[in-house]
């Protein structure tokens, strides 16, 4: 699969500037395969969770985004980066279909399930299904992950929890996304609980 030439030249600067401003923490990244097809999908913190996400891996990350971000030079440098737009206000059916494309050419593909920043007090909102839908349809393994702490700069204050990389085993789609949600959930935990 052909990395975007924009992706390449930005990625290095972004993470620089990102690891050396947040010192983030990563818990088991190793999940994360070094080749093949992926869905990283887990939970949305906050609006520097791609850098986060992108920031825990070698490999060049292809994020679904919500439209809004494609307006002006945001329009260029979003789709210059490889960048999935999303239409949050309807029922989007180019999404599964461009992102399929992009699994079948051995891509990985970053996601958050709960379709915007979760601003609520439960630990997660409902997941959407596309990440199933996605990974059911291309036979793709998932790797669920979740964010714990919040963005202070030059502090050692938020980390990215991996889960272990996993198959969906049925079709039933209903099913396979309440697995996902209840593995993320658990790695909330899990994260909490390590210092």
């Amino acid at each position: 699969m052909k990395i975007p030439l924009l992706y390449i030249l930005v990625r290095p600067l972004l993470k620089l500037w990102f690891y050396f401003t947040y010192y983030p923490t990563y818990i088991n990244r190793e999940s994360i395969p070094k080749k093949g097809r992926v869905i990283l999908a887990g939970t949305h913190t906050n609006n520097l969770d791609g850098f986060l996400l992108a920031s825990a891996t070698i490999r060049p990350v292809r994020f679904i985004a919500k439209k809004e971000l494609f307006k002006g030079i945001g329009k260029w440098f979003f789709t210059s980066c490889g960048m999935i737009p999303v239409d949050r206000s309807v029922h989007d059916k180019t999404v599964i279909p461009a992102a399929i494309n992009l699994l079948e050419k051995e891509t990985v593909i970053g996601i958050f399930p709960e379709g915007t920043i979760n601003r609520t007090d439960e630990i997660i909102m409902p997941f959407k299904k596309g990440a199933i839908k996605m990974a059911i349809s291309t036979k793709s393994p998932i790797v669920p992950f979740a964010i714990i702490g919040d963005y202070q700069k030059f502090k050692k204050n938020v980390k990215i929890v991996f889960g272990n990389l996993y198959y969906p085993q049925t079709i039933d789609i209903e099913k396979e996304n309440k697995i996902l949600e209840d593995k993320v959930k658990n790695l909330i935990k899990e994260g909490r609980e390590t210092k």
